[in-house]
């Protein structure tokens, strides 16, 4: 045993972090055989909901309120079971058309509730249908953002959910040609709401209060997403998905849909900087209200009538003079979670720790400068499956002095092995003195009996890293690399069990071995044949499986994962086939691939 500690102890510790990562992160409905099943499965399920009834709106409870803020607020309107483009067309509304977003705006309310991202699919076809983030409230997957006011007797009727708001006719929301809103009330306040946006995903809405009026009045601001339905990856423990927002002392608030069905309410303190919203895997719908006045964020979940999550948040009391007017801007972000967006937006915008839209994870020091590291990459050579080689390549050269001491450590380890077996055959029946001899041989030799688990251990950091790059951010989303790779951030989708779509069936998915997890189980049994085969049978087992179960393991991972895992094998079987040369240790890999298919002798020869 004590002469393949170091094999034993590096095994060990692979099935161990690995293991725990599979139950831990790689939850069993991490990923859908394709992502085409999971936005369908969506879909279906929508229409079922539309042929129901339509549910009960919501009460005024779901708008954020402070004490004294009356009166409440109308709610939200039930389901139909119209189609998405009749609900659109059904309403008057303000057009949206920019590089990046097109739809509309809803004219009742001001709610920006249909909106679609013209840069991304469904699917990796280019002419599949483009994602719809924003929808109206009468549909079952209404998900939309709404700024209102809150007022009071001395008001009157404030914006809210059911104002409909004046637009001149033909107005088209671009980024050069900002549209402007106007209400009046019987209290003579004329609210002027003008909304502009970027070429990109940010809104902004400045509303401007006039009050024509002999007294002043007093009001509020208010903001809020709400949607009613959730992403079905929202259970997955990888990634943040549902309620976020970044405010107050408390800084970052992240609130899974589970968590807030649950708990109803959670009510951070007040806050004068920030922002709140939703956030899915690759998309998020965020507010990030005006400095000026300080806010109360809250994020909800309401089972009554039609289920709905909500972020808002409601600023202090605005007062207007009469003969004066107030104006409160609002930023609103709706769209798709690319990272030098988000980053452009926090620095130019000044948005406190906007980054936090994209769930880095704990170990954000590692995944933030893998992802700069293989866009950087990507923009030299075009192809985010050539960048994930290339980092390879520099993590490895990063890592070559540690990797170097310990592959000379093994291959010191080898040559010695002679007086290895001589101490523990004169040492046999006193294990002491056999460990003694062995640690005095260690020293006299200077090898580290642990090292060969450095290489494995380094490893370990880099693949969580790059698994979280490939997951979380949407520039992986549908990245080709060559052939049959059309999507590094889903599997290999290819079979073994079907000779790789020749045969016309269907694998299940525990059976779901494509070309690219094979090629890393050979990798990786090359490399370990490397080695001489341990003596011990429970590890010669353990020796010759363990490239089968890592196969099966990684096949469900993302695929640009497992060619980054089969590229660092071959590297390294290249590494340690060089060290071992020069320090003029004996390269076991052809021996034991020749003993492995050798005729084991029978019993009785």
């Amino acid at each position: 045993m004590e002469n393949n500690r170091n094999f034993f102890i590096t095994i060990a510790l692979s099935v161990l972090i690995l293991t725990l990562w599979q139950v831990f992160y790689m939850n069993p409905r991490i990923e859908r055989e394709r992502e085409v099943a999971q936005i369908e499965a969506q879909r279906v399920e929508a229409e079922k909901k539309a042929q129901q009834p339509a549910g009960q709106g919501a009460t005024g409870a779901d708008v954020p309120a402070t004490p004294g803020a009356v009166p409440a607020i109308p709610g939200v309107d039930g389901a139909t079971a119209a189609s998405r483009d009749q609900t659109v067309g059904s309403s008057q509304r303000v057009k949206i058309d920019t590089p990046s977003l097109a739809g509309s705006i809803n004219l009742t309310g001001a709610r920006i509730d249909d909106l679609l991202l013209k840069d991304y699919h469904v699917t990796v076809d280019k002419t599949s249908p483009e994602i719809d983030l924003l929808n109206p409230a009468a549909l079952p997957n209404g998900y939309y953002a709404e700024i209102g006011f809150v007022g009071s007797e001395a008001t009157g009727a404030v914006p809210g959910p059911d104002t409909v708001w004046t637009a001149d006719a033909g107005a088209t929301l671009t980024p050069t040609t900002p549209v402007t809103l106007t209400y009046t009330n019987d209290k003579s306040l004329t609210f002027k709401r003008t909304i502009s946006i970027d070429s990109d995903y940010m809104f902004t809405v400045s509303d401007t209060v006039s009050n024509a009026g002999s007294a002043p009045v007093t009001l509020s601001n208010y903001g809020r997403v709400i949607r009613f339905d959730k992403p079905t990856t929202a259970s997955v423990y990888v990634l943040h998905e549902g309620l976020i927002g970044v405010t107050g002392e408390e800084g970052l608030h992240e609130i899974k849909y589970s968590s807030i069905e649950k708990d109803k309410q959670v009510v951070p303190g007040k806050s004068t900087n920030g922002w709140l919203g939703i956030t899915d895997k690759y998309w998020a719908v965020a507010m990030v209200p005006s400095e000026k006045q300080a806010f109360q964020p809250r994020f909800s979940y309401f089972s009554e009538g039609r289920p709905r999550y909500q972020s808002d948040y409601m600023t202090d009391p605005l007062t207007v003079d009469a003969g004066q007017s107030a104006t409160v801007e609002t930023m609103v972000f709706a769209g798709a979670k690319e990272v030098n967006k988000i980053n452009g937006y926090e620095k130019d915008r000044n948005i406190r720790q906007f980054d936090l839209l994209i769930d880095w994870g704990w170990f954000y020091f590692i995944t933030k400068p893998m992802f700069w590291l293989i866009d950087t990459l990507y923009k030299l050579l075009g192809n985010f499956g050539l960048s994930i080689l290339a980092t390879t390549v520099i993590v490895k050269a990063i890592f070559f002095p540690l990797a170097n001491k310990s592959y000379k450590s093994m291959a010191n380890m080898k040559m010695v092995q002679p007086k290895m077996l001589e101490i523990r055959e004169k040492y046999a029946d006193d294990k002491m003195k056999q460990q003694q001899a062995m640690m005095e041989l260690y020293k006299t030799e200077k090898i580290n009996p642990l090292a060969g688990c450095w290489p494995v251990l380094i490893q370990i950091p880099v693949f969580f890293a790059l698994y979280k790059v490939l997951y979380i951010t949407i520039e992986m989303r549908h990245a080709p690399f060559f052939g049959w790779i059309q999507d590094l951030a889903a599997p290999d989708p290819t079979s073994l069990f079907n000779l790789f779509g020749l045969l016309p069936f269907m694998v299940p998915q525990y059976l779901h071995i494509g070309v690219w997890p094979l090629i890393m189980g050979i990798t990786m049994f090359l490399q370990m044949r490397m080695n001489p085969t341990p003596p011990d049978p429970t590890q010669a087992m353990i020796f010759t499986w363990m490239p089968v179960i890592f196969t099966f393991m990684l096949a469900s991972f993302p695929a640009g994962l497992v060619i980054y895992w089969a590229w660092n094998n071959s590297l390294s079987i290249l590494q340690q086939g060089v060290i071992m040369k020069r320090q003029g240790a004996k390269i076991e890999l052809w021996d034991n691939l020749v003993a492995l298919f050798k005729k084991k002798p029978s019993p009785a020869e």
